[in-house]
């Protein structure tokens, strides 16, 4: 399947049809395989890619970085004391300085404003690596991880469980929804997605045959999942309201106990990373376990690390189809 999305920026996938997203799942499964053999394209041989990280990142950073150098580029890391982003230069300024300077700009911090208007004026293509309302490039990555386990997206069932009103419940539900999934978000009803959005998910579910489902009630909403799936409670800065969120979270947590809920002997257990499920982090250390049992992390069933890797391969077929020369 051919498909031209050269110049197109990557800030959300409620911008893409599930053709494109299919285009570049397949693109990455193919990238995949080249790397895996050793062959290096160099579709983007010659360009340079600035990425502008706000927030600091263990995952986001270093694919961006490897995709860029296998593929050819040069990737140009720009921290939040290395440009004046936001303090002595207005976002829109430099959105067109570094537009004259690069082929494409990857952003990651806060505002998801800040994005779009990185997008409106550099006139090169910019792809979100993250921000507070959305997260794309690990959707990416989560489907075609669901992919390799099960063989298909269509039809597979999905449970998000935690925080349910964070980027990764935002972005997971309209991947879910894009791909014909049957997508539960499971969480208390304070931490429930703003129903806007709810409302455009939805609508995307019904034109694709997914499926969207609410609810604060565990068994009910993991019964029958395929897929088990959570995230940090309190999110990059919010981190105040930690104990606040272990008390109104601790039965969210992804245990054997949940497992068993589903009813199902194959199911795949995955978390965007990185995970609080032990007391060996300093965020982690004085109260241990959180949103997923070290037991179910450790598991048969934790496709975490894979998970991880096809950051790298996924972040790849971005930036080749929207930048890409061959």
């Amino acid at each position: 399947m051919a498909m031209n999305l050269i110049g197109r920026n990557f800030l959300t996938l409620k911008d893409f049809t599930p053709e494109e997203i299919r285009y570049l799942l397949n693109l990455s499964a193919d990238l995949k395989k080249l790397k895996y053999a050793g062959i290096k394209p160099r579709n983007l041989e010659g360009k340079s890619i600035a990425l502008i990280f706000e927030k600091p990142s263990t995952r986001t950073r270093c694919a961006f970085v490897v995709a860029a150098v296998d593929e050819g580029a040069h990737p140009e890391y720009l921290g939040k004391d290395d440009i004046q982003l936001g303090k002595k230069e207005t976002v829109k300024d430099t959105a067109r300085v570094l537009g004259r300077m690069f082929d494409g700009i990857q952003f990651r911090g806060f505002k998801h404003e800040t994005v779009e208007e990185l997008a409106k004026y550099a006139g090169v293509p910019v792809w979100n690596g993250l921000t507070d309302k959305y997260h794309p490039t690990q959707i990416l990555a989560d489907l075609l991880t669901i992919e390799e386990y099960f063989g298909t997206l269509k039809g597979i069932s999905f449970a998000y469980v935690g925080d349910g009103r964070n980027n990764m419940a935002n972005s997971l539900m309209i991947g879910c929804a894009k791909m014909g999934m049957d997508c539960r978000i499971v969480a208390p009803a304070s931490l429930h997605p703003e129903k806007g959005l709810v409302k455009e998910v939805e609508a995307i579910a019904k034109e694709t045959g997914g499926k969207l489902t609410i609810t604060d009630d565990v068994a009910k909403g993991v019964k029958g999942a395929d897929v088990l799936y959570t995230d940090v409670w309190a999110s990059m800065g919010e981190e105040a309201q930690m104990a606040a969120r272990i008390k109104l979270l601790t039965p969210y947590q992804v245990n054997m106990k949940m497992v068993k809920q589903t009813g199902k002997e194959k199911i795949l257990f995955l978390h965007c990373l990185p995970a609080f499920h032990n007391n060996e982090t300093t965020v982690s250390k004085e109260v241990g376990a959180m949103e997923v049992s070290e037991e179910v992390f450790e598991s048969k069933f934790s496709k975490v690390f894979d998970q991880a890797e096809n950051r790298l391969h996924t972040i790849k077929a971005v930036m080749v189809a929207t930048l890409g020369t061959k």
